[in-house]
């Protein structure tokens, strides 16, 4: 039997593998994806800190950005040779880090924008949502097993929020 694998993911990372593999990560204002892909057993996370940047075109590819961690799923989808739309996606951060300051002009509310961004570029690749955590005040823990799909999450809330979740 194949011994499971464990990635912990920073800030821009991001594994995409086959089962068994548990793939770890802490939140707070950054948001993490991940795709499962159900009778492959394969699957990934990203871990982004901010929605996008200006990227020359002979600059690598940074999971730091949700669009270009999005353009590095993209890769891996295809070299699996899988299509987009037969993942199925959960979303997982967004949070207020600093809840006793006022709240921030719409703008300036990275946790909101990057939360905006991951359900924009999921829409776009037609990729179902079925759960997700998303925004209130603190961070989370987060687990995500390849070989189920599964993920867990454990939530320092330091407010009011609820977890939203969508059928599947």
């Amino acid at each position: 039997m194949q011994a499971e694998l464990e990635i912990y993911l920073g800030i821009g990372d991001l594994h995409f593998c086959a089962a068994p593999a548990r793939i770890r990560t802490v939140l707070g204002s950054c948001v993490s994806i991940t795709l499962w892909h159900p009778s492959r057993k394969l699957g990934g996370m990203c871990h982004f800190m901010l929605p996008a940047r200006t990227r020359r075109p002979d600059q690598a590819l940074d999971g730091r950005y949700a669009d270009e961690a999005m353009a590095l799923f993209d890769r891996e989808i295809a070299r699996h040779r899988t299509r987009p739309a037969d993942y199925r996606a959960k979303v997982f951060g967004g949070g207020n880090m600093f809840p006793s300051r006022p709240q921030p002009v719409q703008s300036l509310d990275v946790g909101r924008r990057n939360i905006e961004i991951a359900h924009q570029l999921l829409a776009e690749r037609g990729i179902a949502i079925v759960a997700e955590h998303l925004g209130g005040d603190g961070h989370r823990k987060l687990v995500f097993d390849v070989s189920s799909g599964d993920a867990w999450l454990a939530f320092q809330d330091r407010g009011d929020s609820l977890p939203r979740r969508r059928p599947e």
